[in-house]
């Protein structure tokens, strides 16, 4: 089945500066009076003129000479040469050229395209094309030349996709004209063989539709979604095609209608504004159609409206909304929040009175250009802000073996040149990237210093690591989520604040748990290569020299408390190593009271108003003055006192239990527990316990567990003589070097 064939019909004509749309030109008619040779130096030549005709229409200054020059040396380099349809093989890079000259590429760009296959499939070489049209045809001559398959075998295709988009990362417009190319071919597809039709189908379906995606070129994309349909799922498409021949065969037309409705109330709103019908392509009616089922006219096609400003778009909406029945759930505003391929509009939705529902998209001239070209409406990367249109100077800029500069590079892109470079193989990289392209959706986080990291949807705290350290994130232990400690697998979700745990030895090493949370390429190559490389797990002496080091510091408690609260060490526990959730514990010696709040002379007091009631705080929530407190009778006559946000209260609650009232007393000192999180150093623990002993405080018990991944968790429970020191106390051990969190405990402690 001819792919061309199959091709559904190009959108209908955009006037104004939107973009200019034009039926397809008939490139076998032209391809044939290319053969009778070049046209006089002094005019363009004819077969070229629909291209000038559609540049000019977008650049109208632009100098048409390169464009001359180039035709005249891509169709004496390509005479004699046939495509497999029959057509002489000019028709293609011309074809190509239209295609970009169509979405309002500017000159250097156009005539790289017209030379594209030279170097590949001709006599001409990169040199001669850098000496006759300068460096930067050079540059993107050479990002679109295939590696050959003689040098590379089946790793041919994979590393010229890698060289490819080393080269985009310099400058997209090297994928700006491959996803053309790639356009052409398959527009052309048929004459191939029904399994080469597919292999062909399934890599534009997986690498290059996400890339057109990416990089904002809709128009491209979509119809290369078109293509792949027909040919992966005839039948489906096939379908598809009957549907819309079935509802373009309608007597009425109810996005005609709401479009006159719509063009009447903007007119009256004097708000200049252009509606025009957007019919769905193919793939997009196959959706719509899985999704509701049965279709209605209106879910054929949507509305555009195009106006001059931002502020006009925002009135447009206004108006909808007023006059028609809007649907709330269906607006979204990628104006103000734009998507990460440069995407811009309003979304949304009106119902008709017999219950159809017409979606509407607002946005002005420049954004839909963008829309329908994405990175190739930018223009020129490298012309000043006063001649974006033309390159002029381009064979003065940077040579092909310099580092450019792209400012048009988007945040994915560097992401993917990142972990590429370190994938091992070319089998790896292809798998890879293809994965990497399946996660068309991105968020952005925030660093506290107030930079941003851009994530794929899904992305872990790991991936958010890995994204800003690269490999030094194998010493992560950990990370604050907006402000709060979280663990390495938290989901992260757009515009969370991500501040991120590191610690100091060279020679940390990631956990292999990490790739069940690693998201992004580039964590997942880096961890994998990390344990290719270390495939050993703890020797017997490195199991020895922790359990030394976690002998060492209890010498450091013990010598930051003195004689005057002496510790005493638990007995040996097996190695972690061997029971993952077992713990190594320094204990102090804690007091032994029936009623340890009531006997500690200054100790905070809780009172209530039953006569002969014992009232004890709770050991969950240590609470303290002047913390919210509640009350519950227990056995014995006691009453336990929580704070009100204890986990134990609302599980008191849900049995029936019920609430006693406590108050505070006169007495101001408090027994608390704090947990403190810190990287492994030595004299820590020393340094932690002087300091919480100059603010008064007194250690009744500590736990301490072994380090784990350089992270150590300490649990004290004090006593303050003042429960109003508790904040500073709780600085001062924040204070201290190593030391990155200090909080109240919320269940259970030592």
């Amino acid at each position: 089945m001819s792919a061309e064939a199959t091709n559904p019909a190009t959108p209908g004509p955009v006037t104004g500066a939107a973009a200019r749309w034009r039926a397809r030109i008939d490139l076998r008619r032209l391809g044939r009076a290319a053969l009778l040779g070049p046209a006089a130096r002094d005019r363009m030549p004819d077969a070229i003129g629909h291209v000038a005709e559609a540049h000019r229409a977008h650049h109208p200054d632009a100098d048409l000479e390169p464009l001359r020059r180039a035709w005249v040396l891509a169709e004496s380099s390509h005479r004699g040469q046939m495509r497999k349809s029959g057509e002489p093989y000019i028709t293609h890079p011309l074809a190509v050229t239209l295609i970009l000259a169509e979405l309002g590429a500017e000159t250097t760009t156009l005539t790289a395209s017209l030379l594209h296959d030279t170097v590949e499939d001709t006599e001409v070489t990169l040199d001669q094309v850098g000496e006759e049209f300068g460096a930067e045809v050079r540059f993107l001559v050479d990002g679109v030349t295939k590696l050959e398959k003689v040098d590379y075998g089946a790793a041919a295709e994979p590393e010229t996709f890698r060289k490819m988009l080393v080269a985009t990362g310099n400058d997209v417009r090297v994928m700006s004209i491959k996803l053309a190319d790639r356009l052409h071919n398959m527009r052309t597809l048929g004459v191939m063989r029904p399994e080469k039709q597919a292999r062909i189908a399934k890599v534009t379906r997986d690498v290059l539709i996400p890339l057109a995606e990416r990089l904002g070129v809709q128009a491209l994309k979509t119809e290369l979604e078109d293509l792949v349909f027909a040919i992966l799922h005839p039948e489906e498409y096939e379908h598809t095609r009957e549907l819309i021949v079935d509802n373009a065969s309608r007597a009425d037309d109810p996005l005609a209608e709401i479009a006159d409705e719509v063009r009447s109330v903007l007119r009256e709103a004097g708000i200049p504004a252009e509606v025009v019908i957007r019919p769905r392509h193919f793939v997009s009616v196959h959706r719509v159609a899985r999704k509701r089922g049965r279709l209605r006219g209106a879910d054929f096609g949507r509305l555009l409206v195009l106006v001059g400003e931002d502020a006009d778009c925002y009135g447009v909406l206004g108006e909808l909304h007023t006059c028609m029945t809007p649907v709330v759930s269906e607006f979204k505003d990628f104006i103000a929040v734009p998507k990460f391929n440069l995407y811009q509009s309003l979304h949304t939705a009106v119902a008709r009175g017999d219950g159809q529902v017409v979606e509407v998209l607002i946005r002005t001239h420049q954004m839909h250009k963008v829309a329908e070209a994405g990175v190739v409406a930018l223009g020129n990367p490298y012309a000043s802000p006063a001649d974006t249109s033309e390159a002029p100077g381009a064979s003065t800029g940077a040579g092909a073996d310099e580092e450019r500069v792209d400012p048009t590079r988007p945040g994915w892109l560097s992401r993917l040149l990142d972990w590429q470079a370190a994938a091992p193989d070319a089998d790896t990289f292809w798998s890879t990237l293809r994965e990497d392209l399946a996660q068309d959706r991105e968020i952005t986080v925030f660093r506290p210093d107030g930079g941003t990291l851009g994530l794929p949807e899904g992305a872990t705290c790991v991936d958010a690591a890995y994204a800003q350290y690269g490999e030094d994130a194998h010493a992560c232990l950990g990370a604050r989520v907006n402000g709060r400690l979280a663990t390495l697998s938290t989901v992260l979700k757009d515009g969370d604040t991500v501040q991120l745990l590191m610690g100091q030895d060279p020679a940390a090493e990631p956990s292999k748990e990490w790739l069940d949370h690693a998201h992004t390429p580039a964590a997942r190559i880096a961890i994998q290569r990390w344990i290719a490389t270390h495939p050993s797990h703890e020797t017997p002496e490195e199991i020895a020299e922790r359990d030394v080091t976690a002998a060492a510091t209890t010498e450091d408690l013990r010598a930051g408390r003195g004689d005057a609260n002496p510790f005493r060490v638990s007995a040996a526990e097996p190695s972690v190593a061997d029971t993952p959730d077992s713990v190594g514990r320094i204990i102090a010696d804690p007091p032994t009271s029936d009623n340890p709040a009531a006997e500690r002379p200054g100790a905070a007091v809780a009172l209530i108003d039953q006569s002969g009631a014992t009232v004890r705080l709770a050991g969950c929530c240590t609470p303290v003055p002047p913390d919210e407190i509640t009350g519950f009778a227990v056995r014995g006559g006691v009453v336990t006192v929580h704070r009100v946000e204890c986990a134990a209260v609302a599980r008191m609650k849900s049995v029936g239990r019920t609430e006693v009232g406590v108050r505070w007393g006169d007495t101001a000192g408090c027994r608390v527990t704090l947990f403190a999180e810190s990287f492994g150093r030595p004299h820590l623990l020393a340094d932690l316990t002087e300091a919480m002993a100059g603010e008064g405080a007194e250690i009744v018990s500590a736990t301490v567990e072994p380090p784990s991944q350089q992270r150590v968790r300490h649990t004290y429970t004090v006593e303050l003589p003042d429960a109003a020191r508790l904040p500073s106390l709780m600085r001062a051990m924040r204070n201290v070097a190593g030391v990155y969190d200090v909080s109240r405990a919320q269940t259970p402690g030592a």
